[in-house]
């Protein structure tokens, strides 16, 4: 049994290493708290499981200076380009390691084999919500429909027209709350940071760097007048995105010299909620050929238009008040995503 014992503990160093190195990504790089306490728990539940099995003959059987694969490495090994490449592989090495306690633990113990099982599964989880939040610039330019969720003009609870939104396939949803109190604001992010990670949609907030960075928002988006990119970037976490309003050509232009990951540009049409002349779809052309970074076109889009901007060039609709306030934002968000597809 020893050759057992050596297998089980070095592959419960290295689960427990791999997680340390997941919980800090979430703590210190993310600030996500889900992903810091689902690694710091899965610790806490490993260590419960190593004391349950033979700790004495485990640690007797070490033996690293005779360990051929503290020798053994490859080139990528000792490359890590940026904090996705350390997680991955930290992801990777930590659902490798628990299958193989959980393999051998069944010569031992069938009952921890089991708990180990499911620590595997909720690996799985972890890894794919860790990955998503390093991944948002690549998912935001796979997005087609954009949802402002606006609460004035939502006509049910906030929530509820939210989850409709991305029900209908709403792949981003921004919180406007530019009418409501801080708290209030921060509160709704909070809940809306929640739906989002539990339907795997990405979550911007207007304006509010502060609460972005608090609620560990996947991006935020800028008006004209608002933060320069660069100062707004210090206060959100690595992998979140910035993007930038535009009107014109030239506003286009600055913002991606600025660092925008994507533009806004509008109003194509006519709509309240925007102080702004509509610039109408030519603009949104002559902007489609001036940058080459996702453009969320805005403003007075519907279902009946939704086409017309998608042809000129737009990576993604924008939408308000067509959603937020529809007898039925499901079907609202529906009808305008269909149009997607050219």
């Amino acid at each position: 049994m020893r050759a057992i014992y050596r297998i089980l503990d070095a592959n419960f160093n290295r689960a427990r290493e791999a997680l340390r190195v997941v919980e800090d990504c979430g703590r210190f790089a993310l600030n996500d708290p889900a992903v810091t306490a689902a690694a710091k728990c899965m610790r806490s539940d490993l260590k419960e499981i190593y004391t349950a099995l033979p700790v004495a003959e485990m640690l007797v059987s070490r033996d690293t200076p005779g360990d051929l694969g503290t020798e053994l490495t490859s080139p990528a090994e000792r490359q890590r380009a940026d904090v996705h490449d350390v997680a991955a592989a930290a992801l990777k090495r930590l659902t490798e390691a628990l299958r193989t306690i959980e393999e051998y633990s069944k010569m031992v113990s069938p009952e921890q084999a089991g708990r180990v099982e499911r620590i595997r599964y909720s690996a799985y989880t972890l890894e794919q919500r860790l990955m998503s939040r390093l991944t948002v610039g690549r998912r935001f330019g796979d997005a087609r429909l954009y949802v402002l969720i606006t609460p004035g003009q939502c006509r049910g609870p906030v929530r509820e027209t939210a989850a409709a939104a991305i029900a209908g396939g709403a792949d981003v949803l921004q919180l406007r709350a530019k009418e409501m109190s801080d708290a209030a604001a921060l509160s709704l992010a909070a809940e809306l940071r929640a739906l989002c990670d539990e339907t795997g949609t990405l979550l911007i907030v207007n304006d509010r760097a502060d609460i972005a960075a608090i609620v560990a928002a996947d991006g935020l988006h800028l008006g004209q007048d608002d933060l320069p990119i660069a100062a707004a970037r210090r206060l959100l976490r690595p992998g979140a995105i910035v993007g930038r309003s535009t009107h014109s050509v030239e506003q286009a232009l600055a913002a991606v010299k600025e660092g925008a990951d994507y533009i806004g540009v509008g109003p194509m049409f006519a709509t309240a909620t925007k102080d702004y002349a509509p610039v109408g779809v030519a603009m949104l052309r002559a902007v489609r050929e001036a940058v080459d970074i996702p453009i969320a076109a805005i403003g007075g889009i519907t279902a009946d238009c939704a086409r017309e901007v998608f042809q000129a060039g737009a990576t993604c609709v924008a939408v308000s008040s067509a959603v937020c306030a529809a007898e039925d934002p499901h079907a609202a968000a529906i009808a305008i995503r269909g149009h997607s597809r050219l």
